[in-house]
């Protein structure tokens, strides 16, 4: 196997930094016989670098983070996508064993760093990466992590050189191989849904479950697909400006009207047996919910106003949002929990009827959030009347950190979680301004078109 000089040079100065950081009682060796002293050049320099790769890692909450030859890479957090690090410089306390790594956040710009002193470490219990401790239960540096938007993370490290190959495995720039093929996908693990209805160019609802597709209705939109994939809620156009919430059932292909009047936006719960929606009165758009079964005993849930629904948190919480805040409103009808909109959007994006909120199913904390982009960056489509745009983002709302995900040149809207929470689907449009569904993975990679038309809902 031919191995370039590159990495020659990264495996012995690995190997020097290993025996010079080595503890002095195992440095020591016996004393040569008495020979004749070679001429004096100047000191080696040392590097302040451990060798290869270290793996930092702390429990409650699990967390990791990657430290490479550069400096580190990633930290990662169950429940939350990678955040991708840039290294910065490297300090070294040569007498306490003593190293701070620092980094910035790839994708906010917050300050990150690392903090590694040589001394065992039991406050962690595992890395995640072996299927036990070490026997003695210690691993050789305590560790810790200051993240500015995240906060401080403790927890131990290990030199993983073991893991070099398998985990850094990209080629030497002087390597050229005529037949490199693209990097395979960041995210293997996905699950693409089993049921998902959209809108065609031609402004059909579609169902589609497996590999077969029933076309619903020649017209109809705010489209929610049960949880078990087999109904399809949706809200048909009426004159007078009135609207309805029609039932489409998948295995006998017939739609069955709920309700009609002044409402729309109607959502399924987790146990698909009822479904909140937004009904008018008293001059003001408010929360409803009904069972399936029985639609007409629909009763108020929440007196307050609102602008749109944005789904069931959990069996008994419904999000909504009235332009200034969101809202979780229990089904007793409390406020349980609210966030300022203005915090959520921050300078680049702004209030909209048509923004839309999406909690990730598997994470509370983390939003995934459609709004306007009024000053758009430059090459992303405008709208001809308003100059603005379209995007999406991650935002946590713990932490307040904000992740833009609208790929470049783009404008998006609507984006809808998988039920794996893995995958993010969204109406977009190029500088045609043609629409078409998309797919992307929440870490921003595997962007790829899904679907010809538009707001495409996920079931199963």
């Amino acid at each position: 196997m031919r191995i370039s000089l590159r990495t020659h040079m990264y495996l012995l100065t690995a190997a020097c930094t290993f025996f010079v950081l080595l503890p002095a009682s195992q440095a020591q060796v016996q004393p040569a016989p008495a020979a004749k002293k070679p001429p004096v050049g100047p000191p080696a320099p040392q590097s302040t670098h451990y060798p290869i790769l270290l793996l930092v890692f702390g429990n409650n909450p699990n967390w990791s983070l990657r430290i490479g030859q550069k400096g580190p890479e990633r930290l990662d957090r169950p429940g939350y996508p990678p955040i991708p690090l840039e290294p910065a410089e490297v300090t070294h306390e040569a007498a306490v064993s003593s190293w701070t790594y620092h980094a910035k956040d790839s994708a906010t710009g917050a300050a990150v760093a690392v903090h590694l002193t040589r001394e065992p470490c039991t406050d962690a219990a595992n890395d995640t990466l072996t299927t036990t401790p070490p026997p003695s239960g210690k691993y050789s540096f305590r560790a810790s992590v200051e993240h500015a938007q995240i906060g401080a993370l403790k927890g131990c490290a290990r030199i993983a050189a073991e893991l070099f190959p398998r985990i850094n495995n990209q080629p030497d720039d002087e390597e050229e191989d005529a037949t490199k093929k693209p990097p395979p996908a960041t995210i293997t693990n996905f699950k693409s849904p089993v049921a998902f209805a959209y809108v065609n160019p031609a402004g059909k609802v579609v169902f589609k479950r497996g590999a077969i597709a029933h076309v619903v209705a020649a017209e109809g939109h705010q489209l929610a697909v049960s949880h078990d994939g087999s109904r399809l809620l949706y809200t048909r156009e009426d004159k007078g400006g009135n609207r309805t919430i029609l039932l489409y059932e998948f295995a006998s292909e017939k739609s069955t009207e709920l309700l009609r009047g002044s409402v729309q936006q109607a959502f399924w719960s987790p146990d698909d047996t009822r479904f909140a929606f937004m009904k008018f009165e008293g001059g003001k758009w408010r929360l409803w919910a009904a069972s399936v079964a029985s639609p007409e005993n629909a009763l108020s849930v929440y007196p307050g106003e609102i602008n749109s629904i944005h789904g069931w948190v959990d069996a008994h919480t419904i999000l909504v949002d009235d332009l200034q805040q969101l809202t979780w409103v229990g089904d007793d009808g409390t406020a349980r929990q609210t966030l300022s909109e203005k915090d959520i959007f921050g300078d680049s994006f702004g209030s909209s009827t048509t923004n839309t909120f999406r909690i990730q199913p598997l994470n509370p904390d983390l939003l995934l959030v459609s709004a306007e982009i009024p000053n758009p960056p430059a090459g992303a489509p405008k709208d001809p009347h308003t100059g603005g745009s379209n995007g999406f983002f991650l935002y946590e709302v713990r932490s307040k950190r904000r992740v833009l995900m609208t790929p470049p040149n783009m404008s998006a809207q609507d984006a809808e979680w998988s039920r794996d929470g893995l995958q993010i689907f969204f109406t977009g449009s190029d500088s045609s301004r043609k629409q078409s569904v998309y797919r992307i993975f929440w870490d921003g990679t595997g962007l790829q078109k899904y679907a010809p038309g538009t707001g495409l809902a996920v079931g199963q």
